[in-house]
């Protein structure tokens, strides 16, 4: 494997901490916060319903709150959409990850796409939070995603994602390559679904990955830390 050089700081950095179970508790989002303070990671990836309970947990540690919006069907109007990530920020979150609307974009509806992208980076930047655009890859052929990659590079949010990690499969390192070639510079990739290790977590990095969502991040940490001993 290509020599891959990096921090355990720059690691946790890249780190979105994650708890999107339906299920979770005030003890599960505690928890989730009190390791993203400890570990520096760069933001814990939740619903809305616990953004504010969240915001207060973090207070002073640096660690951002993003808010999952449209989660994970993209099914919501634009309007909803609109509301529910201002919701969010007024809760306190500081970024933002949305579900585009897949049906649209298989449809070939182009327009609406860019229309919904552009409202929610509009609305992202008016608040100077972070905007992520999900694109759910295992749904879209490889020309779909060439297509929304370039249009993230023409509108400008501040990153696109390749997962939910509740579709039929999550983030894949050729795909991520295919996405950050087709963004340009000024837009990041963010990978999720499926990492669950410190070999994937490092495959999407050397791919151009500069995030990765994930559940398991004590896991990678782990990992990472037995092979640089």
């Amino acid at each position: 494997m290509e020599e891959f050089r990096i921090t355990r700081q720059q690691l946790c950095s890249m780190i979105d901490h994650t708890n999107l179970k339906p299920y979770a508790v005030r003890e599960d989002f505690e928890k989730l916060c009190r390791e993203a303070r400890e570990n520096n990671f760069a933001m814990v990836a939740i619903n809305p319903a616990p953004v504010r309970l969240c915001r207060e947990l973090l207070a002073g540690s640096g660690v951002h709150v993003g808010a999952a919006v449209s989660f994970p069907l993209g099914q919501d109007t634009l309007a909803a959409k609109i509301f529910c990530a201002e919701d969010a920020v007024k809760n306190g979150a500081d970024e933002i990850d949305y579900v585009l609307n897949i049906g649209e974009l298989k449809a070939g509806n182009w327009d609406y796409i860019e229309k919904e992208m552009r409202e929610m980076t509009s609305l992202c930047k008016s608040f100077n939070v972070i905007l992520k655009v999900i694109f759910e890859i295992c749904y879209l052929t490889g020309e779909e995603i060439k297509m929304a990659a370039g249009m993230a590079k023409k509108v400008g949010p501040d990153y696109i994602k390749t997962s939910t990690g509740l579709g039929c499969s999550g983030a894949d390192a050729h795909i991520v390559r295919i996405m950050k070639e087709a963004s340009g510079e000024d837009v990041k990739v963010k990978a999720a679904g499926g990492i669950r290790d410190w070999q994937t977590c490092r495959e999407m990095l050397m791919a151009g990955a500069c995030r990765i969502g994930t559940s398991s991040s004590l896991k990678i940490l782990e990992e990472f830390e037995m092979e640089n001993k």
